[in-house]
């Protein structure tokens, strides 16, 4: 990953201005409006792909026979409240989960991940047998913000623990003012509930090349060394995507696509006016809900109404509420196959589609 290029548009005044307005801010900085100059042309709704850039390594739990080692290959996944479902049809392997995020100023940005993500791995051995692991999400902030070229870095500690009796613990370095490089992260697997007896630890960069050994990090040496990885040089796997017409209204390719063009072209002002197209029509059909006394229904996510399995087994391990914060997220969302199944062939005419455009993104 390359170092962050300033943007020109945020050098100058207007950036001073935002810099200052945030260090006197109370609250969650998500209430602001952000200002077009430090949007991003990727919606925050895309982030979840990442988890499956490198498909092989998505799918390799599901070849491994030892459980020490599935737990391991796990371990190597690192990527409004945003749910996703992602699944591997060959292996069977399929991730879902959902994140909010609440951000706070305190010298930079500091943001804190709502939610959490779970795993569901075929036991190779064990037809119709699946593992699963529940996955914690770490905390950020924001490096570069007074040279205007901001860019993120993790901090703190996630987790990842199984049903078949192991947790990972991944510790987040970052750079720091004097040593230390961008992206950095050590961790260890064990056996849930001791964290003193490490069977494996990686360490390196998140972003580039890390190390595998066997038992705790005091004793890596080239004899203990497992495996490496490095993904610079495996290639990534690109989101294949139908093109913007043939997409629903409210993909997000779509959806944000006069943003995103006016980002690429330097247009600030255009940028800001669809930006405020799509936010006036969605407080508009708040509402309107709001005044029919209804809630918009996911196409392919419902809210749990009784306790979930996976948080009442692995939750306790990891320091999860076992509602899996679902009164900051608005509910504890899970993929409903038979919702995916309804609107898998569904077909807008193109009055549908300008007219969902219009009455929900204001386009």
């Amino acid at each position: 990953m390359s170092d962050p290029t300033p943007n020109p548009q945020a050098t100058g005044s207007s950036w001073t201005s935002f810099l200052k307005s945030i260090a006197s801010f109370n609250g969650d900085l998500a209430s602001l409006t952000a200002p077009p100059f430090i949007l991003s042309s990727t919606s925050l709704t895309e982030f979840s792909s990442y988890w499956c850039e490198h498909p092989s390594a998505f799918a390799a739990p599901a070849k491994e026979q030892d459980p020490a080692k599935r737990a391991l290959l796990v371990l190597n996944h690192h990527p409004p409240a945003t749910a996703y479902s992602i699944r591997n049809e060959a292996s069977g392997v399929h991730l879902q989960g959902y994140n909010a995020q609440k951000a706070t100023f305190s010298k930079t940005i500091n943001i804190k991940q709502i939610g959490h993500a779970v795993l569901s791995v075929p036991v190779p051995s064990k037809a119709g047998e699946s593992e699963t692991y529940l996955i914690t999400l770490p905390s950020l902030h924001i490096e570069g913000l007074i040279f205007g070229a901001p860019f993120v870095e993790l901090d703190g500690s996630s987790y990842i623990t199984s049903s078949s009796g192991f947790t990972a613990k991944i510790s987040y370095l970052g750079k720091g003012w004097v040593s230390g490089k961008k992206n950095s992260f050590e961790a260890k697997l064990y056996p849930t509930g001791n964290e003193k007896d490490v069977l494996y630890n990686c360490s390196g960069q998140w972003t580039k090349a890390f190390e595998i050994h066997t038992g705790p990090a005091k004793h890596n040496s080239s004899k203990t060394l497992v495996d490496t990885w490095d993904p610079e040089v495996t290639a990534m796997s690109e989101l294949i995507l139908l093109p913007l017409d043939k997409q629903h209204p409210l993909e997000s390719r779509r959806a944000w696509a006069g943003v995103a063009e006016g980002i690429a072209k330097g247009d600030m002002d255009y940028v800001g006016r669809e930006k405020t197209k799509i936010e006036q029509a969605q407080r508009a059909m708040r509402k309107k809900e709001q005044a029919e006394g209804r809630q918009w229904e996911r196409r392919y996510f419902t809210a749990c109404t009784s306790p979930d399995a996976t948080l009442h087994t692995l939750a306790s391990h990891v320091g999860v509420d076992e509602n899996g914060d679902a009164d900051k997220t608005g509910g504890l969302w899970r993929f409903d196959a038979n919702k995916a199944a309804k609107v898998q062939n569904e077909t807008l005419s193109d009055a549908e589609k300008v007219a969902l455009a219009r009455d929900l993104l204001g386009q």
